[in-house]
This record gives structure tokens, C-alpha cells and sequence, in this order.
């Protein structure tokens, strides 16, 4: 792809839409960076373009004649690919895709893919672990935090980029080809961009559309939308599952992890070994197994990271005890669907659950949790835009009670919980209403937990 004296816009000042113009001003491309927010509100990294790297910063309303102008949109995952700008483009010649299409064509290596309603950070770390661990080498990028372009030019043909794929993201590809293909679920989310649920899983479904005979697709065979996706794929399809054996593939048999190749049988390793709690995240240590047997990694390997892994940051992190009561950040749970395997992962633990949920919300009902609310939570606090609507569909099922904000939650929550109780930040919402990301959300959380702790620690040596 010569990008050379192209007129390009990129569509959405985050870090995606910043690292993609960077990347197009450094190979020659002439640049406007867009975005609907005022300027003054961009982050600097994005206001620093235009003096270190010469590129265009337009906010609100693109005028006509530019577009009449541009070859090529690059869209971030934020913007949805009906905008103006890009069917503007789009239907002038022009072509528009993501950061993620735009890094694959300059991309050296080997891909793996992740993507799926819930799981995808814990698989994508889980395999890049694997592999490092296994001195092979490797980047991981894309929807974890690390937009794709950035390592672009420190990979090589040895390199294993292990890429972690949103909806939005696989929207706009069009020859990106991951070597190994990874669907862990898909469950209702994002209902607010997506008019119809089949649309949302057709997206992530985009993931395998350029994979031939010689690629590998891993699937969930307990996932109802995964599942039905087994015939059709160009590629080998490999299944896991913790519901029943496989004749061939990765299952969960009586707390044990084995790979059945179809005629032998081999333990990888046991539940009792992994750090990870909760029925969900075998299924991510499945597919990861998968992903890392396919690339050659030897079972020890596996085994031992796997005896060492214990999660990434906002996910279902433990974060202190106060005075018997235990918390627990579980800020990425932005559907309904992650925060019932939250509440699933805890509901053998000791106490009942005091659960934090609430944000900007995405279209979804809420009343899916009320099974679990009323077997393992003993109050609900509720945060964010979403308060009264989740309010509505689940009150009588449990003690509820507002919060003005994440250190009031806190403390509701501590109120509320008895002694071997579990406070659980689980959303099942975005964070946007009050917080930049999930990331900020969970850190806030942590530091009034931690805030809290302090504050009661003094009052007793008073």
C-alpha cells in the first residue's frame, strides 16, 4: 500500500485514530484528523500532530469540499461506520477502513485473533504469556490497549502478533487474515450501535472471512452463536468446551484440562493448578491452550504459566479486605452477560455479594441477572445513567441503593456487607457517563477502596 502523497482522514481523535495518523504522516500520506469534540477537549497527544507531524485537526462538522478531496478514510473502532464522512467517501471511490486493516497491510509475522463478547484480554495476555514464555517472539495489540499500527515496525517474519479484536474493529477489515482465529462467545452487547443482535454477531463472525485450508479456527461449542459456526469456515476448525468431552478438541472432565486429537488423550493440567477463578475463565485457558498447542508450544510450557497467570487489571482483580470484607474490581465487565460470569466466578466463595452496578448503558435488559441477584447478592448499589432503568427491572430481587458517585458506592457497599462478604464493581455497563474509560473507572474504584481502608485503619488508632 503506497501511501505516498494520499489524502487521508482518520476519523476519531482517541489513541486508535492518534496512532493511525501518526503512522500515515511518518510514510508520506497527507493527513486531516477529525473529530466531533472541541479541540480543546482533544488530548494533547493528538494536538501535538499537528506541529510534529504536519497533520490537519478539524473538529465538528467536515466541510464538503474536503471530502470531495480525500482517497482514503481510516475509521477508529468509536465511530460507526454509517457516519457521514465515511459513507461519504466511501461512495465517491474513496476506500474506508480500520487501524487494524491499515496495520495488517504493512504487518510482518504471524496473527493470531481474539475475539468474542467476554474473555478476549484475558486470552490475548494468556497467549502472549505463553508464547514469550516459550522465548518465541511476540507482540500483542489491537482492542487490549495497544493500537496494532504502534508495532507495525518492531515486528518481523519470526513474530507472533497476538491481536485482540472488538466488533467495531472487524467491521472495517477487508483482507486482514489472522493465521489462527479465536471466537469465545458471543452474547447481546452493544446494542446501542448494533439494531439487531444477529448484526453485532455477524461482525464478529468477520474475524474468519479471509482465513483459507491452512489456518486454524478456534470456537466455543458450548456458545450457542459460535457453535452454529463449525460448518462453513475455510479454515481447520478446532472446538473447546467445558460442558461436554470432545472426540477431538480441548474440554473440562472432572477438573481436569485435556486435548483429545481423536485418537489419543493427553491432561494438560487441572483446575486446582490455575490461579484463575471461575467457570469462565477455563474457557478462556481452553482456547488460549488451543491457540499456543497449534503454535508448537510444548505442554510444560503451558502448564507452567498457566500454574502462574493470574489475570489482568480490572478483571475480577482482588484489591484489599476491610475488616473481613473482601473487594473486587471487575471494572471490564461491560455487559450483562460478563457480570453474571463475575457473580458466577464468586458464588463459591465465602458471604454473599454486594454488587456495584450501573453506567452508561447499551440497550440491554438487566432482568437476565435476577437468578443470579437472588441466589448469591445480598444488596445491589447502583451508579451512573443507567440507576433507574436498572432499578426498575430489578427491584424486589434485592436491597438496592443508589450512589452519587464511585466513593459513595463504596461505601454503601461497605454498609452494606457483613463480615466474609464480597463488595463486586461488576457494571454490566460502559463507562463513558462518568469515567474516560473502564480502566479509569477501576482505578477510582481501587482508590476508594483503598481510601476507605485507610481512613478506618486511623479512626482505630485514634
Amino acid at each position: 500500500m503506497d501511501l505516498k502523497g494520499k489524502k487521508t482522514l482518520v476519523l476519531g481523535a482517541g489513541k486508535s485514530g492518534v496512532a493511525a495518523a501518526k503512522f500515515l504522516a511518518k510514510h508520506g500520506a497527507i493527513v486531516a484528523l477529525h473529530d466531533k469534540k472541541s479541540l480543546d477537549d482533544w488530548g494533547e497527544d493528538a494536538k501535538a500532530l499537528k506541529q510534529d507531524y504536519k497533520v490537519g485537526l478539524i473538529d465538528g462538522q467536515i466541510p464538503s469540499w474536503l471530502l470531495d478531496q480525500i482517497d482514503l478514510v481510516i475509521i477508529s473502532p468509536g465511530v460507526p461506520t454509517s457516519s457521514i464522512p465515511a459513507r461519504y467517501v466511501d461512495r465517491k471511490g474513496g476506500e474506508v477502513i480500520g487501524e487494524i486493516e491499515l496495520a495488517y497491510r504493512f504487518l510482518k509475522g504471524k496473527i493470531i485473533g481474539i475475539t468474542g463478547t467476554n474473555g478476549k484480554t484475558t486470552t490475548t495476555t494468556l497467549i502472549g504469556e505463553i508464547l514469550k514464555h516459550a522465548g518465541l517472539k511476540v507482540q500483542v495489540a489491537g482492542n487490549i490497549g495497544l493500537p496494532l499500527i504502534e508495532v507495525v515496525e518492531t515486528a518481523d517474519d519470526d513474530t507472533w502478533n497476538v491481536i485482540e479484536l472488538s466488533s467495531f474493529q472487524l467491521e472495517t477489515i477487508k483482507f486482514f487474515h489472522p493465521n489462527i482465529a479465536i471466537a469465545l462467545n458471543v452474547t447481546p452487547n452493544h446494542l446501542d450501535r448494533y439494531n439487531f443482535f444477529s448484526d453485532y454477531a455477524a461482525a464478529k463472525h468477520r474475524i474468519f472471512m479471509n482465513q483459507t485450508a491452512d489456518d486454524i479456527a478456534i470456537l466455543n461449542v458450548d456458545n450457542e452463536v459460535t457453535s452454529s459456526w463449525v460448518h462453513g469456515l475455510k479454515a481447520r476448525v478446532v472446538l473447546f468446551s467445558t460442558k461436554r468431552e470432545l472426540q477431538e478438541g480441548f474440554f473440562l472432565r472432572d477438573g481436569g484440562i485435556f486435548f483429545r486429537d481423536g485418537v489419543r488423550e493427553r491432561l494438560i493440567t487441572t483446575r486446582d493448578k490455575i490461579l484463575l477463578k471461575g467457570l469462565h475463565n477455563v474457557e478462556n485457558i481452553l482456547a488460549a491452550v488451543a491457540a499456543t498447542t497449534f503454535c508448537g508450544v510444548d505442554i510444560e510450557v503451558i502448564r507452567e504459566v498457566l500454574s502462574q497467570f493470574a489475570g489482568v487489571e480490572h478483571r475480577l482483580e482482588f484489591v484489599t479486605s476491610i475488616n473481613g470484607v473482601r473487594f473486587y474490581n471487575d471494572s471490564k465487565a461491560t455487559s450483562v452477560d460478563a457480570t453474571l460470569k463475575a457473580i458466577e466466578a464468586l458464588s463459591d466463595e465465602k458471604g454473599k455479594i454486594i454488587l456495584i452496578l450501573g453506567g452508561r448503558g447499551k440497550n440491554a435488559p438487566y432482568k437476565p441477572l435476577i437468578p443470579s441477584i437472588e441466589r448469591f447478592v445480598r444488596a445491589l448499589v447502583l451508579i451512573g445513567e443507567e440507576a433507574d432503568r436498572i432499578e426498575s427491572e430489578l427491584k424486589g430481587h434485592s436491597q438496592i441503593s443508589k450512589a452519587t458517585s464511585m466513593r459513595d458506592a463504596v461505601e454503601k457497599a461497605f454498609q452494606a456487607a457483613q463480615q466474609d462478604d464480597l463488595v463486586l464493581l461488576s457494571p454490566a455497563c460502559s463507562s463513558f457517563d462518568m469515567f474516560e474509560s473502564f480502566e479509569h473507572r477501576g482505578r477510582v474504584f481501587k482508590e476508594a477502596v483503598l481510601t476507605l481502608k485507610q481512613e478506618l485503619s486511623s479512626e482505630l488508632f485514634k
